[in-house]
């Protein structure tokens, strides 16, 4: 890449922003890379990656001479004129989007008419229009303001940013719009379709319409999310199965396959906070939006219901030893924001049951979450002695596990698919009685019971 492209800033070292300027460092650009926590900053100059991120240590290290990590953000205002803002915005007990890390920002910058700020934080529609009135309140009417919402998923973060499906940038049509254009556009062209113009997959617009289509893309995911998850509870009360419904729903163009995979809720930093910040964003706006209702409603049924299985077998729960497989809210990651195995340690944890759980990557984040939860070093010993397991997050490890294996180390033969990962067939030939999400439930074969 050339290393006449223009250095950048990015203020914030978590997911969005490490992997941003990681990205953009191996695209040619220096990057100087802002955090107020200097313990992160300290870790990261020593080569230390504070995140689970597939393929980023390895992207961090091979362009370490073009990545400056620094808690003083004059830094980055004397070398880079555009400055990402990748900051933390968790929702509040309202709902509302937390944003007094984005103002500390705002209130850091001096007046200039040579910077701007790209705003990568998910914020609420109507604060690229705040931010601007701020900066005239506060005597910089020169600070430029971008949106530049990402789309990185955990998990798949490094190759979502070097292989985008769409960039999208809101702006008042000046230099900072352009600038951010011209950054992104090696990306654009390495994507294009041959033929076609690499700016098709350029969304140019305002900052309020870049400000909602972040907010909206996550809202209709979920939306299919909550969707599936009830088709499936549907075709559990009709012997119908939901996988093959899904296939038959996806091969529609219109529809597609992806987010149709129906399990026990969504969860992570996005998807949850993004749902109740638009439902609220209407709300305050004096619009009740009531699909996104009952999308929250759906998503937190489907992890009662995994209680109500444990039950239908087992009875009561009190004394019973319940094992999870897998803690984060995805695999791939970390995280353990909103993850559905906190709500099911809790309410198993209420309803008297011991529980067990192993994580191949999570555990560590998790523990002090866990309290009361025993944490094992491997799936067979988290299922030792268990009377029934809980398959929470589709770990490929998980998908490759000896289930006779695990079925003589357990003192049940219970098995709760939470994520459909497993085929119930050999499930049921291990010796489990196999309950999926939206399946029909598979008693152990004789042969396995002999």
């Amino acid at each position: 890449m050339s290393a006449a492209r223009e250095p950048i800033g990015v203020i914030g070292t978590g997911y969005v922003g490490l992997v941003t300027a990681a990205g953009f460092a191996e695209l040619g650009s220096d990057v100087i890379c802002v955090d107020i926590d200097a313990e992160k900053i300290a870790r990261l100059e020593a080569g230390e990656i504070p995140i689970y991120e597939p393929g980023l240590a390895e992207l961090v290290e091979s362009n370490r001479s073009r990545l400056t990590f620094t808690t003083d953000i004059s830094v980055a205002l004397e070398r880079a004129r555009l400055l990402f803002v990748a900051v933390g915005t968790p929702p509040t007990y309202s709902g509302d989007a937390d944003l007094s890390a984005v103002h500390a920002v705002v209130e850091a910058m001096p007046a200039s008419d040579r910077h701007a700020l790209v705003m990568k934080s998910t914020v609420p529609v109507g604060t690229g229009r705040a931010i601007k009135r701020l900066f005239e309140e506060q005597g910089k009417p020169g600070f430029r303001y971008v949106s530049c919402p990402e789309f990185l998923k955990e998990g798949t973060a490094v190759g979502d940013f070097l292989r985008p499906d769409r960039v999208v940038v809101g702006d008042d049509g000046d230099w900072a719009g352009d600038a951010v254009v011209e950054l992104y556009r090696p990306l654009l062209d390495a994507v294009a379709v041959p033929g076609e113009d690499p700016l098709d997959g350029l969304v140019r617009t305002d900052i309020a319409s870049a400000e909602m289509v972040k907010l909206a893309s996550n809202a209709f995911l979920a939306t299919k999310i909550s969707f599936i998850n009830e088709i499936a509870n549907v075709c559990e009360e009709t012997g119908a199965d939901v996988v093959e419904v899904a296939k038959g729903m996806g091969l529609d163009d219109r529809i597609g396959p992806k987010f149709l995979n129906a399990g026990i809720g969504f969860g992570g930093s996005c998807f949850p906070k993004d749902v109740t910040a638009l439902k609220q964003l209407a709300g305050n706006s004096g619009y009740h939006f009531q699909l996104l209702n009952s999308v929250i409603e759906v998503n937190e049924l489907q992890k009662r219901r995994v209680i109500g299985k444990l039950e239908k077998h087992l009875g009561s729960l009190v004394g019973k030893r319940i094992a999870l497989l897998g803690l984060a809210f995805k695999p791939n990651t970390d995280d353990m924001r909103e993850a559905s195995s906190l709500v099911l340690a809790a309410r198993l944890q209420a309803a008297g049951a011991t529980v067990t759980a192993f994580d191949p990557i999570a555990a560590e984040v998790a523990r002090p979450m866990l309290r009361g939860v025993v944490l094992s070093d491997d799936a067979v010993s988290a299922v030792a002695g268990a009377d029934a397991v809980v398959l929470v997050t589709e770990w490929q490890e998980f998908r490759e596990l000896d289930l006779g294996e695990l079925r003589g180390a357990m003192a049940g033969d219970v098995l709760i698919d939470g994520r459909n990962a497993l085929d119930a067939s050999v499930a049921a030939s291990a010796g489990f009685r196999y309950e999926g999400v939206g399946r029909r439930p598979q008693a152990p074969s004789l042969a396995s019971t002999a």
